[in-house]
């Protein structure tokens, strides 16, 4: 439209003259407006305007008069055959579009028949859906009865395998299958006890006897293999199968089984060890490596232990078979009496010939400090079986004990014997005064025998118990055999002695346990006969020195009797010669010691005994000066009697 107009512009229609005497117009002329309105038009926003431009530029390329004269009929022409194509084109698609309504119509007939046809079908098969529905339904009850069903028995009942594994045959071999088979009829006959609640009571009970009577079945058969498994473990050394204590675990719930498998296993392994006893008493280990225990019954004190250690080690060995065999049974408590129980029985057999031969070696009296030895081995190796296997080795520990209690009460015989022997036959003292030989022989045994005591591994107090009994044994007949020996001398040959004994029992004590109280009596004796023999020295002092009489007269003298001076012998001139002779003393008191001093074994106690009877002798000269320079005496001249002082005296001394 927009071209057809602009062909307009272009060639316009001639225009109409005047009305002849009128004047024309400016608003009315036609070449007027159209000027105006082409003048008015905006090119730049007219959109149309540029796009009817653009698709005149595409086929009006000459400007010329002839041209835009033939413009409009070149639209019109231009516009006709586009119609043209137009029509063309849409009678296409007219006919297209009656070609889909004819197959629509098509199809919408065949729907209808095909409707037509369904529905009669439908009315025709009403009846089959309707049993379909129900047959489905059905199958769906159906299905889930079945698996209802396949749990129940899952649940419930063993599988053909489970159920041969447990009524296998008796050649057949118990494995770690069979325990849980075992274990499935257990929590099945667990489990039924729900169905009992419920309204299926009579499957609960059926299924409850069924299992009952497969779990006895099973425990019968698990009992007959472990009897036969226990009945091969008769070797030395055994291993304890995962499978045999798995089936002690099992059997735990049945306790008459489980008990006799362990009688049965304790039988087994008592034979095993009275055995492999009498195999290393009499044919030692393999390769004679060690040698056989009777090749040293020269020896006791090794024949005893090597059999004690035999059975140290064989009765912890035998506890650790048991440990392994029960570690998994979890009976409260009992366990571990049934450990005991079993390994003493096991023991029992070695008793009678352990006991024969110790018997043997005691009965022999090996001598005293064997026979403690032996005392203290069986104490000892008493001590630790027990610890090992507390008290229920009963009959064994029973046994060491009746033998320890022998070889100790031999041993304490052959003690009294001894002392018995030295009260029979008493020694006379050795001119020396040193210990007589019965008791350095006695002393001897006692050190021996306290050595051995101090070396043994028993327990503390029994130790000192058995100390004080030795010590009472020994030292009380020693002592009597001393105090009957030296009977019959003087005093100063008695305490010295006496002196040497007591000091030879001390030094021999001392260097053991337990001997405190003894040693405390002993010193108590020494010091006893020591006082003797310092008072026999001063008196030998005195004696010689000239001033016993002296001495003896100031201390018997009394107010009463008048002057010290006009006593007989105690004049000035008296005086004078006996502190004349006292002076040769001071000058070399080692002079005047007793002989026996020099027969006293320790050098300390000569020391002591001098240098007390040194402060005796001193103590009597300060009496004699006091009464000397006392006025009531009546000595003239008193210094020139006693030229010395006290402190004098006791500096030389000194």
């Amino acid at each position: 439209g927009t071209a057809l107009a602009m062909a307009d512009t272009a060639a316009p229609p001639p225009l109409a003259a005047p009305a002849p005497g009128l004047p024309a117009a400016p608003g009315s002329n036609p070449l007027s407006r159209k000027l105006n309105k082409i003048l008015e038009t905006r090119l730049d926003n007219g959109k149309e305007m540029l796009e009817a431009l653009k698709a005149l530029s595409t086929f009006f390329v000459e400007n010329s008069l002839r041209t835009r004269r033939n413009l409009r009929g070149d639209i019109e022409r231009r516009s006709l055959a586009i119609n043209e194509e137009f029509v063309h084109i849409f009678k296409q698609v007219k006919e297209e579009l009656e070609s889909i309504n004819e197959d629509v119509q098509a199809m919408s007939s065949c729907c209808e028949d095909m409707s037509s046809r369904l529905k009669a079908a439908k009315e025709q098969t009403q009846d089959l859906i309707v049993k379909t529905t129900k047959l489905q339904a059905e199958n769906q009850r159906l299905e889930m009865k079945a698996q209802v069903a396949d749990t129940f028995i899952a649940k419930f009942q063993l599988t053909p395998d489970e159920m041969n594994l447990l009524r296998g045959t008796k050649d057949e071999p118990i494995t770690e299958d069979f325990f849980k088979a075992l274990g499935r009829v257990k929590q099945i006959h667990d489990d039924v006890k729900i169905l009992l609640r419920t309204n299926q009571q009579r499957a609960g009970l059926e299924i409850m006897e069924q299992m009952a009577l497969l779990q006895e079945t099973s425990y019968e058969r698990l009992y007959r293999w472990t009897q036969n498994e226990c009945r091969t473990l008769t070797q030395e050394s055994c291993d304890i199968s995962p499978v045999l204590a798995q089936a002690m675990e099992a059997l735990q719930d049945r306790p008459v089984l489980y008990k006799y498998t362990l009688d049965e296993f304790g039988t087994a392994r008592r034979s095993a060890v009275v055995r492999g006893f009498i195999d290393a008493l009499t044919r030692g280990g393999l390769g004679g490596t060690p040698r056989p225990i009777e090749m040293h019954s020269h020896d006791p004190l090794r024949y005893v232990g090597d059999m004690l250690a035999w059975l140290h080690q064989a009765t912890a060995s035998e506890k650790e078979h048991l440990e392994a065999m029960l570690k998994l049974v979890t009976i409260q408590g009992s366990v571990e009496e049934n450990i005991q129980e079993v390994v003493g029985h096991i023991t029992e057999g070695v008793c009678r010939p352990l006991k024969v031969r110790i018997e043997q070696v005691i009965v022999a009296e090996p001598g005293a400090v064997l026979l403690y030895k032996i005392s203290n081995l069986l104490k000892f190796y008493h001590h630790t079986i027990s610890g090992i296997v507390g008290n229920s080795a009963a009959t064994l520990l029973t046994t060491i004990e009746e033998m320890h209690l022998l070889s100790k009460k031999i041993f304490f015989n052959s003690l009294s014997l001894h002392a018995s022997k030295l009260m029979d036959k008493v020694e006379l003292p050795p001119p020396d005064l040193g210990p007589s030989s019965a008791l350095n022989q006695t002393l001897n045994l006692l050190r021996e025998v306290l050595a051995s005591h101090d070396s043994s591994v028993v327990p503390l107090d029994a130790r000192q118990a058995d100390f004080v009994q030795v010590l009472s044994c020994v030292l009380d007949p020693l002592l009597q055999m001393c105090t009957m020996s030296a009977s019959n001398l003087g005093t100063a040959d008695m305490a010295t002695f006496m002196v040497n004994s007591l000091y030879m029992m001390k030094t021999t004590l001392a260097l053991f346990e337990f001997t405190d109280k003894r040693l405390e009596m002993l010193q108590f004796q020494i010091e006893a006969h020591l006082d003797t023999l310092i008072n026999e020295q001063a008196s030998y002092v005195l004696t010689r020195a000239g001033l016993s009489y002296i001495y003896n007269s100031v201390q018997q003298h009394k107010p009463e009797q008048g002057p010290l001076s006009n006593l007989p012998s105690m004049d000035s001139v008296s005086l004078k010669v006996a502190m004349a002779q006292f002076d040769r003393y001071l000058s070399a008191p080692d002079s005047l010691l007793m002989s026996q001093l020099n027969f006293l074994l320790s050098a300390t106690v000569k020391e002591q005994i001098i240098k007390q009877s040194t402060e005796l002798v001193c103590r009597a000269y300060s009496e004699l000066y006091a009464a000397v320079m006392d006025p009531s005496n009546e000595y003239k001249d008193p210094e020139t009697i006693l030229h010395r002082s006290p402190h004098q005296v006791q500096a030389l001394l000194s």
